[in-house]
């Protein structure tokens, strides 16, 4: 623990010290840089131009008239509002038409996109007196500045990677990174149902909603909150280590010397991947309902005399979607371990058997520490997608059964990310779906990584080797 300090504080100084150097090297390069140089600070690509690199001189200059036009022409029109995200709402003119004002949605999304384009074009200011400076130390060292078709070609062989990775980076931002952000933000608004642009805008609240999710009043969430937080970590457990260890028992019977008709069992079990899942999981939701197949055959041939609550009772819902979780998860497992059970060393085995070492007793000390060691990851990405399983949970109960006990549509059976989707699709509480999409990406992280330090294919990968 104290090494990790270490490390932390260390990396934290040397961040500092870098953006210090950074400073210190913008300062030193427009002291001593000439006057091509100083004009760059002003008008970027103005120093290239004028030594002749004219692509690279003409991309910065063309990035900053780009950046002047959108900024005095688009962007800081939603950016003066953000501190407010608008004033006025949409309202209805004398003749009865309607006169569009501000829009909240607008203003925070363009507002944040503006906010990252400033950034964005820091950084290549940044480049751009950097570039300056390398030019300068070339020239003064009598060496000659590139070309224009070398500029061209190291695009397409030493730059390769940045000019291939462009596109896609640029798609991560759009429709990754900007609405994660987006939302962010709106975890810290009043954007419900009772919110919406542009009729009616909303505004920064602070921390009101984190409050309102902890908070365990007549009016607060907590209680709820801890409720499927706790059922969301016992599910992900169960349905993550059952899986894994009953996948694992039918590969390593399916595997057993003297088990006959061995491609059939496998094929078997595959074919229920085949089908697709929510076919499977909503054909099993009618089977178990009160007057599905089960209770109909069940009371019909008088072996029950009222119907078994199989969704609505909240012990038997939750235990009937772990079950039923198994009988989906069971044949990945066994495709994955089935492979890596043949890859342990069978000479470990008779070395165990001579020894006297029992099944149990191999499984423990040759089978388990290798299956463990190899899927330690796979196990970890079971676990944080078990945490998201929207399909079982949703396809089976919807969340269910519900109580007075919790608020906000939620039930007992409910995932933090069923709760989300909830919330978002028929109360229209943004601000709270947005809230606990924040939780759930703290949930998950802090999980994955103690379990990912915990790993032993990460802290004793040479040991065990």
């Amino acid at each position: 623990m104290a090494n990790d300090a270490k490390s932390g504080k260390s990396k934290v100084g040397q961040f500092f010290s870098g953006v210090g150097y950074d400073f210190k090297e913008i300062g030193l390069t427009f002291t001593q840089g000439d006057w091509k140089t100083k004009v760059s600070y002003l008008i970027m690509g103005f120093g290239p131009i004028m030594r002749k690199q004219f692509l690279r001189g003409i991309a910065f200059l063309a990035i900053e008239v780009l950046f002047i036009l959108y900024m005095v022409g688009f962007g800081w029109g939603y950016l003066k509002d953000i501190g407010t995200l608008g004033t006025v709402a949409r309202v209805m003119n004398a003749d009865g038409t309607f006169s569009y004002n501000d829009n909240s949605f607008l203003i925070l999304l363009y507002s944040l996109l503006t906010i990252i384009l400033i950034f964005m074009f820091l950084f290549i200011w940044r480049m751009n007196v950097r570039e300056n400076r390398n030019e300068e130390q070339l020239l003064a060292a009598g060496k000659s500045l590139g070309t224009i078709r070398g500029d061209l070609h190291s695009l397409l062989d030493s730059h390769f990677d940045k000019t291939l990775l462009a596109l896609p980076v640029l798609g991560v931002f759009v429709f990754t990174v900007l609405p994660i952000i987006f939302m962010i933000f709106i975890a810290f608004t009043d954007y419900d149902a009772n919110h919406q642009p542009p009729t009616n805008l909303f505004g920064w609240v602070g921390l009101e909603n984190f409050k309102n999710l902890f908070s365990f009043g007549t009016t607060g969430l907590g209680s709820t909150f801890l409720t499927v937080l706790a059922w969301t970590l016992i599910w992900a457990f169960f349905a993550t280590f059952l899986t894994y260890f009953c996948g694992m028992g039918v590969a390593i019977l399916i595997n057993k010397k003297g088990i006959k008709f061995k491609k059939l069992w496998r094929t078997i079990l595959v074919m229920t991947i085949a089908v697709p899942q929510f076919v499977s999981l909503l054909y099993l939701n009618k089977m178990f309902a009160n007057d599905g197949l089960v209770n109909t055959y069940l009371m019909k041939w008088g072996w029950i005399s009222n119907t078994i609550p199989f969704w609505s009772n909240p012990i038997l819902a939750r235990v009937m979607i772990i079950v039923i979780n198994l009988w989906i998860g069971i044949p990945y497992t066994m495709l994955i371990t089935t492979g890596l059970l043949m890859n342990i060393p069978e000479d470990l085995y008779e070395s165990a058997r001579i020894d006297g070492a029992t099944g149990f007793q191999m499984f423990r000390s040759i089978t388990l520490p290798y299956m463990l060691f190899v899927t330690g990851p796979f196990l970890l990405t079971q676990f944080t997608g078990n945490l998201n399983n929207f399909n079982v949970i949703y396809l089976l109960t919807q969340g269910g059964p519900h109580s007075m006990e919790l608020s906000n549509n939620a039930g007992y059976t409910d995932l933090l990310v069923t709760w989300l989707y909830k919330m978002t699709i028929n109360d229209s509480n943004y601000r709270m779906t947005a809230v606990l999409g924040i939780m759930i990406f703290v949930v998950t992280a802090v999980i994955s990584l103690v379990v990912y330090g915990m790993l032993p294919s990460v802290r004793d990968e040479e040991g065990f080797q």
